[in-house]
């Protein structure tokens, strides 16, 4: 059978329950719906409407956030005196989409700008003495740093001895004391003063060119055309899809499917999204791998030459590039999993960790965080994939669901060089000579501060929905609950007690039919939906036995030729 999930339906609480009630009665519509919009913090009809319908006017003022006067002061600053100006990002999509944002709205007002993406094995992540001296040695006289430089206090320092201002623009989590530079743009700073802490690095830089827009007096219009970029890399770097967030995102979204840029219409091409309408999962799993993959496999400044592209051929050109170094990604992350997946389970004592720390020196360093996910849903296991590069030992860690591995990875730090990153998912850089060490370390914290229920797979639903509820308003509100991501996740349901209607069946490549095709009814009410549920096939003898099922599912629109219809997208489900 298939990995066996504890379902959570999530309460609400009583304040909750109260608001749902409100909401309710003022709103007039499903019961449901106002207590997904209760759970979500939505306590008024002022701002359920808001809610269900973004505006740009809801976006903060960016001088809100710690320096930003100090930013645009040296901006402007750099303009007026025609200096030099390299703006400079990391080589994942986050970055390499921040970089192309502030260098094509820039571009429009200054001449002497150039663009600079470390390269992820010689370089390492974050600001670098290599990017630092190309800077002195082309006469730059400031950097804007995008997506990372929150921790780089030596390398600022670096700069600031040889003539070298940096602006940093990053949303990472700061230690202590914060970097000496101009101007030090980060809505996770312990003192910040911003609205809205979950921006994402290509967001902060976004929040910069609209501080500069704003005091040149430049319209916000101007602005717009940029969110397609900034929606990108919300949803590629798993930010919270809430508040500002969620709104920049509804814009870009509308952006990509209206307006892209030419190097974004060109990855739609590749991607076979050129005639459909573009959502949050798309950029996840098919925009967001390829431009990542340039950063992986090769160079991130291929990334960024595509996304500032003003020609068809050339961007046409660069994005297959950029699809053959993803559809290389594919078949080494694949073959590296096996690989980890054999150092588990044959070497003594690794199954029976609190983590998953697994090493070896001939990994491919682009692609063990995606290693790090796959590995960490299979064991549900907070892990550690690491590799060599320069001489040291370096990792991408991904987290399960509820456990903060950044802390984990801070409580070995003085085995470490360096390490920086999010509740979720972190990179860190050791000696060699310290991996045991580390392992021992890391295992022993998990083993201290992993609570028993954080170690069982579990599915969280919203709300307990019966099949009568599904109709043409209740879809029609639902889809408005859009764009989805984290903090804002397509609503899980639960429906109880139904039975096969007839047509369900496994399904699949043969000879295994790994997939169950579902046909569903409701006794009581005897309303019918049809659903997949992938890799859920051993369900399929007591469907057609007459047992009654639960199931846990998402709705989908499931279009096929030319017509449109709703699906359930069976997430797990549980025999009676």
């Amino acid at each position: 059978m298939s990995k066996q999930y504890k379902w959570i339906v999530n309460e609400l609480d009583a304040g909750q329950k109260k608001t749902k009630e409100t909401l309710r009665k003022q709103l007039g519509i499903n019961p449901t719906l106002c207590g997904l919009l209760a759970a979500r913090g939505i306590d008024s009809v002022e701002a359920a409407k808001d809610f269900f319908n973004p505006s740009l006017d809801q976006i903060h003022d960016p001088f809100l956030m710690n320096d930003m006067d100090k930013a645009v002061e040296r901006l402007d600053e750099a303009m007026l005196k025609q200096e030099k100006i390299l703006v400079y990002g990391d080589y994942d999509v986050d970055g390499t989409t921040a970089v192309a944002l502030v260098y094509t709205f820039l571009q429009n007002f200054h001449a002497k700008l150039d663009f600079y993406i470390p390269d992820r094995n010689d370089e390492g992540y974050g600001v670098s003495y290599k990017g630092i001296d190309y800077a002195v040695a082309e006469g730059i006289k400031l950097i804007i740093v995008l997506d990372c430089g929150i921790k780089a206090i030596e390398k600022v320092k670096y700069a600031k001895e040889h003539g070298v201002d940096i602006i940093i623009c990053d949303h990472h989590n700061p230690d202590d004391t914060l970097p000496d530079a101009v101007a030090v743009l980060d809505p996770k700073r312990t003192d910040s003063t911003y609205p809205y802490g979950h921006l994402s690095g290509c967001g902060v830089g976004f929040k910069l060119m609209q501080a500069y827009a704003q005091r040149q007096g430049i319209p916000f219009e101007t602005l717009v055309p940029l969110l397609d970029l900034l929606a990108v890399s919300i949803a590629s770097d798993i930010v919270p899809i809430s508040g500002e967030n969620r709104v920049l995102m509804h814009y870009g979204l509308e952006q990509i499917n209206h307006n892209p840029r030419i190097g974004i219409q060109a990855i739609l091409d590749v991607c076979d999204l050129h005639d459909k309408n573009v959502t949050v999962s798309d950029i996840v799993f098919k925009i967001g791998p390829r431009i990542n993959a340039s950063g992986r496999m090769n160079t991130g400044r291929v990334a960024v030459e595509l996304l500032i592209s003003k020609d068809l051929a050339a961007a046409q050109a660069k994005s297959a590039e950029i699809d053959a170094y993803n559809n290389q990604r594919k078949d080494l992350d694949k073959q590296t999993t096996v690989e980890a997946m054999e150092q588990i389970e044959h070497t003594e004592g690794f199954l029976d960790d609190n983590a998953i720390v697994v090493y070896n020196k001939d990994w491919n360093k682009g692609v063990i965080g995606i290693v790090a996910s796959r590995l960490s849903e299979k064991y549900f296991r907070p892990t550690v994939v690491m590799t060599e590069s320069n001489g040291f030992a370096t990792g991408s860690s991904r987290s399960i669901s509820g456990f903060d591995i950044y802390r984990a990875i801070d409580s070995c730090r003085d085995l470490l060089e360096n390490f920086g990153g999010h509740m979720y998912a972190a990179g860190l850089t050791l000696k060699v000579e310290n991996i045991d060490a580390f392992r021992k370390r890391f295992n022993a914290y998990i083993r201290d501060n992993m609570t028993d229920d954080q170690r069982i797979p579990k599915l969280e639903a919203d709300a307990v929905l019966t099949f009568r509820e599904i109709d043409a308003t209740f879809l029609k509100i639902l889809k408005r609950f859009a764009p989805f991501g984290p903090e804002n996740m397509k609503p899980v349901f639960v429906s109880r007690g139904l039975l096969n209607a007839g047509g369900s069946r496994c399904v699949g490549a043969n000879p295994e039919k790994r997939h169950l095709k579902l046909d569903l009814i409701e006794p009581e009410s005897g309303a019918r939906m049809s659903g997949i549920a992938f890799g859920l096939a051993d369900y399929e003898a007591p469907l057609l036995a007459g047992q009654p099922i639960d199931i846990c599912y998402t709705l989908e629109e499931n279009t096929f030729n030319g017509r449109t219809t709703t699906q359930l997208m069976v997430k797990d489900i549980q025999t009676h």
